[in-house]
């Protein structure tokens, strides 16, 4: 029988609530326990797909071709689970869903409401995927903060869920923040109980107290938090600013914070396997090699935008024992050339992610020429591979102008075309070329030797693909086609075979990137940036 681990925020937004989630669920894994995850957002978009990075973040992409929130990626870097489209649940969609029933005629002619309409569909998303997965345990993270409007239709539907599953079959975990005051030298416990009291202003009461803090709580203000939020005192865990996110489930489980779940829910505890899991945050901690990789793109300004990009490169840097440091440059700034020089001067390795729209683009043609000529070790990703096809087209194919018909649909030669698949689509949510795919590997490549097979699967998010029509003139003038797709119709990696490490692909490798298990491509670029 599945126990019902459901995850609230309260006092400031952006705490943690993904982290702790998914520390929770390594640290049950990790006893042998199986666990799926769930992220309910309240906001009305159907899916994060359509929204601005700058707004939302990554978007993270499910192998069945799902666009969800980043937090799932979280989840699947310390679980190292795949999860699905039955992950990631909004209020845009749970709404669509039931408006749609309303036009069929499912309610049969009953007024549509609230309470308990869109509350059932939310809880008929907790049953879908507990049917598909079939955990020990299912936690749900609810986004955004307790007392927003939003969110009410989340809360009453756990209320009633919890109510249904009966005690000791679900627990609700609040996460809370206990700011520090510099001046008086105190941890103030008054904005957690005031968001435990709203909280219980409808119908929640937590088991469980995970305060996020800068400093260590006194025993003392520990005992008030048990006391005024009605919770045991072995349940207000804490949970204090890491170096590294890498480290918050051995903190968790110093505290015992996975035995006191499984007390509250009347489950066996069993011995944690963490063995693996402490070597890499004691590689994290003892590195002695520093190294730093750029990273070309326009969203900058917000690291969330490129999130499985930071923690893919991270992880391969951890496997070689090197520290990786991020140097963010905005593309924009390099439409000037010589601007490319000063900023990569002091880079060892080079990765162009992904995007949409035009602004940038030259800028990222000129650092994917500035690192071709001067041998830097590089990684193109979707957009970054359509970008180092074009570079290549104009600067060594001589196919002055070439573009992607995206930024330039005059172009005299169309390098990079829209789909197939894609010409009589309408709009924009769900209707890329969306989740995994296979590629074949050619043997004696740079991408066979870090992959090791001829046939991988890889998640794709994109339009726009190399024109097959000029494969031949690009492969004459020296570049690789590494990996196609099995009916040899889509480019999906290429290289420059006689630099140390010019490798573009034009799916999202980082989305499949583990702490533990790194992915090869990221691999290949850190081996390559160290020597």
């Amino acid at each position: 029988m599945t126990k019902f681990i459901f995850i609230t925020g309260g006092v400031v937004s952006s705490l943690g609530k993904g982290i702790i989630g998914a520390s929770l669920g390594k640290l049950l894994r990790a006893r042998g326990f199986s666990v799926a995850i769930q992220k309910f957002d309240p906001y009305i978009n159907v899916d994060p797909g359509t929204m601005s990075p700058f707004q939302h973040g990554e978007v993270f992409v499910t192998d069945d071709g799902a666009e969800t929130d980043l937090d799932l990626g979280h989840y699947e870097r310390f679980i190292d689970t795949n999860f699905s489209q039955l992950s990631n649940v909004t209020s845009g969609s749970v709404y669509q869903t039931v408006i749609q029933k309303e036009r069929r005629g499912d309610y049969l002619g009953a007024t549509v409401q609230v309470i308990p309409h869109i509350t059932n569909e939310i809880k008929s998303r907790i049953i879908k995927a507990q049917k598909h997965f079939k955990p020990d345990f299912q936690i749900i993270e609810i986004g955004g903060t307790i007392g927003d409007i939003e969110s009410l239709p989340f809360i009453e539907a756990i209320r009633q869920f919890k109510t249904e599953q009966g005690i000791a079959n679900a627990i609700n975990i609040h996460c809370t923040l206990l700011p520090y005051l510099q001046t008086s030298g105190e941890l103030k416990t008054k904005p957690s109980q005031h968001s435990v009291t709203v909280l219980r202003s409808y119908g929640l009461q937590p088991e469980i107290l995970v305060c996020r803090t800068a400093k260590p709580i006194p025993k003392t203000e520990k005992d008030k938090l048990a006391l005024f939020c009605s919770v045991a005192r072995e349940a207000v865990i804490e949970c204090r600013d890491m170096k590294s996110i890498y480290e918050v489930p051995l903190a968790l489980e110093e505290q015992n914070f996975a035995q006191v779940v499984l007390k509250l829910l009347q489950t066996e505890d069993k011995n944690a396997e963490l063995a693996e899991w402490r070597s890499l945050v004691e590689r994290i901690n003892n590195t002695k090699k520093t190294i730093r990789i750029a990273i070309a793109g326009k969203y900058t300004k917000l690291s969330d935008a490129y999130i499985s990009v930071v923690e893919a490169v991270k992880h391969a840097g951890y496997a070689h024992n090197v520290k990786t440091e991020i140097k963010w440059i905005n593309s924009e700034e390099c439409i000037d050339s010589n601007k490319c020089k000063e900023l990569l001067g002091d880079v060892a390795g080079v990765i162009v992610p992904g995007g949409f729209g035009v602004r940038g683009v030259e800028g990222k043609l000129n650092v994917i020429k500035y690192v071709r000529e001067n041998n830097i070790p590089f990684l193109g990703i979707c957009l970054g591979m359509q970008c180092a096809v074009s570079e290549f087209a104009r600067n060594v194919a001589g196919l002055k102008d070439a573009n992607s018909t995206e930024f330039d649909e005059g172009t005299p030669y169309p390098v990079v075309d829209l789909m197939l698949e894609q010409k009589n689509i309408k709009g924009y949510g769900g209707t890329m070329r969306l989740g995994a795919y296979d590629c074949h590997i050619k043997k004696g490549t740079k991408a066979f030797e870090v992959y090791g097979s001829t046939r991988i699967s890889e998640r794709h998010r994109h339009r726009y693909e190399v024109n097959t029509e000029y494969i031949e003139k690009l492969k004459s003038s020296g570049l690789e086609f590494s990996g196609m797709s099995p009916d040899g119709m889509l480019s999906e990696i290429v290289e420059i075979p006689n630099l140390d490490w010019f490798v573009a692909c034009q799916f999202h490798p980082e989305f499949k990137s583990r702490p533990e298990r790194p992915h090869p491509l990221f691999m290949g670029l850190i081996k390559a940036a160290i020597k």
